[in-house]
């Protein structure tokens, strides 16, 4: 009699846990329930250095990320949630100099000025600069697959930063 009571009390514990926490994202993304469908608007590239490209893959990077860790559908128009914006800043800049004044390391630095509309919250919407930088040796050249490493990894960071500031109740 004892064992079936404590099993019992077990299971409603159990029970109300789980029940409890259903609404609970492991990503910390909330959104609400009128919220079906999102928008990535083309992030065209302004920097004053002009990188072929990164604009094309930034767009698709947000898509994927979004598509991968909601279950928000992509639109072309009329989202229930908007990003648009523009890559602002591709810059490389020595980090450290060695003794005889050349770079030890160099700095690969991203950002993005991001405009966040969320059609059923206008209290989430933002204006919002997200960067991030990639550090490499001075002896080292960024090109082929070292620039491409350091795009991807800026990008994973940024594009991150950017669903959490939108879609995240932390």
């Amino acid at each position: 009699m004892t064992f079936n009571v404590l099993k019992y009390s077990l299971l409603i514990s159990v029970s109300t846990l789980i029940l409890g926490c259903g609404a609970y994202s492991f990503t910390g993304i909330s959104l609400s329930s009128n919220t079906e469908t999102f928008q990535v608007n083309y992030f065209q590239n302004t920097a004053a250095l002009i990188e072929p490209g990164i604009d094309r893959d930034f767009t698709l990077a947000l898509q994927d990320l979004i598509l991968n860790q909601t279950n928000l559908d992509l639109v072309q128009s009329n989202g229930d949630i908007v990003y648009e914006g523009e890559i602002v800043e591709y810059r490389v800049s020595p980090t450290t100099a060695t003794s005889s004044n050349t770079a030890a390391q160099n700095r690969l630095t991203i950002s993005v000025n991001v405009i966040f509309t969320n059609r059923d919250d206008e209290d989430a919407d933002f204006e919002k600069r997200f960067s991030f930088f990639y550090d490499y040796p001075g002896s080292a050249q960024l090109v082929g697959s070292q620039k491409t490493k350091a795009i991807e990894e800026i990008f994973e960071r940024i594009t991150q930063d950017i669903v959490n500031a939108s879609l995240a109740n932390w």
